[in-house]
């Protein structure tokens, strides 16, 4: 709005605004945004094709939403992101509670207002920050926080009767009158209060402490749940879900490339002290661990693995090679593949795990997630590289320590003894002869982590790279033979396996 803005109700009578829903103002913006190419969710990616195009047709028919979703899948960013298709601002009676339209005001306080001042009703505007309201539900939410409750206080003060409307403290959802009201956690409100949403949403009245008030309320009604929370905990009552235009499915990311590029955006890498130099390699193996993580079959596939678990573990790694540049005086920060093992922590803490998991415990199924995240790295970037001389080293009882304290310049040192080791990488172009001891020394890693995976050798909780225990015959030929091409019969894994 301009400067001149109307600041009476006499003054807006004049202009050229008009009133108009909620659901209308949100349509015609997101007309004016696809008309313009704009981005309707920055920030948001990995739905461009299958949310938000879901989210935009039920906005165009002016439906309520729900997104029904597994945790860390950027449900209530999309929700807080919805503000942006309202107006900039828009004019209420001054001092109202729940945005009287000036035309049409809704609480008996503002019909008040215009009984007694007529055009000289002040007018104040309200920016679209101000019409977002949002709620987690919880089982202890009441009516009186979603609805409102009689204040004795203010029926005292006022000299009201407490039948009298003037005494009604409104809760959350009248005051998102005019606006956007997002629930989260949608099943776990009781059953009860879905039904008094249900009812001032459908019907336009409720019961307050025993006398019926109507509120014809004008809200975008928007809701998050997760699937596991329908059997769980709670559910949607029929008339309620059935009053909600759209259930839109969000998703995981459907592929490494874009799991990485939302895990490189939300994750704090880029630190004030010393500069990062965070392999591409070393992030596709993070990312990675949590793709494997949400097929195991010893995680809760229905509790998920949140897209935080990536973003955490990377802001882990780089935390655990800072610690190291610090400590050796090193002028930039590596992570390398060992680091995720400093990054357990992180790991555990976001699984949930079946019965058969809880056997195993959850450290040691991080600890395999680590070693075939670094094998399918491996195998998508230089799966074809011949490792024989790496393996026949450790064959030949050969062994190697590796501490996340050293330094990078030790670690390529103690990788020149293993013959073949460091010509793979160079080879492969993960890491050229050009490039730091750091990154040569986060590829050597993923090579060794690779063959852990692949049970050509044995790793210890100490980080110390031995003949692995197993016997019988490899991918690559005989058991105590060489083990051939990293690319022969190497695609995946078997979580039953381990």
């Amino acid at each position: 709005m301009s400067e001149a803005r109307p600041t009476t109700l006499g003054a807006l009578r004049a202009s050229e605004w008009r009133p108009r829903s909620v659901k209308a103002e949100m349509r015609s913006n997101l007309v004016r945004k696809l008309r313009a190419g704009e981005t309707l969710f920055p920030g948001i990616q990995g739905y461009e094709e299958t949310v938000v195009p879901q989210i935009v047709n039920a906005i165009l028919a002016r439906q309520d939403f729900i997104l029904l979703g597994l945790r860390g899948q950027a449900k209530t960013r999309i929700l807080r992101q919805l503000t942006s298709l309202l107006d900039d601002e828009i004019p209420i009676i001054a001092g109202s509670e729940v945005n009287d339209d000036p035309f049409h005001p809704l609480s008996k306080d503002g019909r008040l207002q215009v009984e007694e001042n007529g055009d000289a009703t002040p007018i104040e505007w309200i920016p679209r920050e101000r019409r977002y309201v949002e709620k987690l539900a919880t089982p202890d939410v009441t009516i009186a926080d979603i609805i409102g409750d009689v204040d004795p206080i203010r029926a005292a003060r006022g000299g009201h009767t407490l039948s009298d409307e003037l005494t009604i403290h409104y809760g959350l959802l009248p005051r998102a009158n005019r606006g956007i009201f997002a629930i989260n956690e949608l099943p776990d409100l009781a059953g009860k209060i879905q039904v008094g949403l249900f009812n001032i949403l459908q019907e336009g009245d409720v019961q307050i402490k025993g006398f019926p008030i109507r509120l014809s309320l004008d809200v975008f009604l928007v809701f998050t749940a997760n699937p596991e929370d329908y059997t769980a905990r709670g559910k949607i009552i029929t008339p309620l879900k059935d009053r909600i235009g759209a259930e839109i499915r969000t998703h995981y990311p459907a592929t490494v490339e874009t799991g990485m590029s939302i895990t490189s955006a939300e994750a704090w890498t880029d630190r004030d002290s010393v500069p990062v130099d965070m392999p591409d390699f070393v992030a596709e193996t993070v990312e990675r661990v949590a793709f494997l993580a949400r097929g195991d079959k010893r995680v809760d596939s229905r509790s998920g693995v949140s897209q935080r678990m990536p973003i955490s573990v990377l802001e882990g790694i780089v935390s655990n090679a800072e610690r190291r540049a610090f400590r050796l005086d090193e002028p930039r920060v590596v992570p390398r593949v060992g680091d995720l093992y400093a990054a357990l922590p992180m790991i555990t803490g976001k699984m949930e795990l079946e019965y058969e998991g809880e056997l195993q415990g959850a450290d040691r199924i991080a600890r395999e997630l680590v070693a075939r995240a670094a094998a399918e790295t491996f195998e998508a970037r230089a799966g074809g590289v011949d490792v024989d001389d790496v393996i026949e080293y450790f064959e030949q009882g050969g062994a190697l320590q590796v501490s996340d304290d050293a330094s990078a310049e030790a670690c390529v040192k103690g990788f020149r003894v293993v013959p073949g080791l460091l010509e793979a990488v160079e080879s492969t172009g993960l890491a050229s002869p050009s490039v730091g001891d750091g990154i040569r020394a986060a590829a050597c890693e993923l090579v060794l982590e690779a063959l852990v995976a692949r049970k050509r050798i044995s790793r210890s909780d100490q980080g110390r790279y031995i003949r692995s225990p197993h016997e019988g015959p490899g991918p690559g030929g005989a058991g105590g033979g060489k083990g051939g091409a990293m690319g022969q019969g190497f695609k995946g894994f078997d979580p039953t396996d381990f």
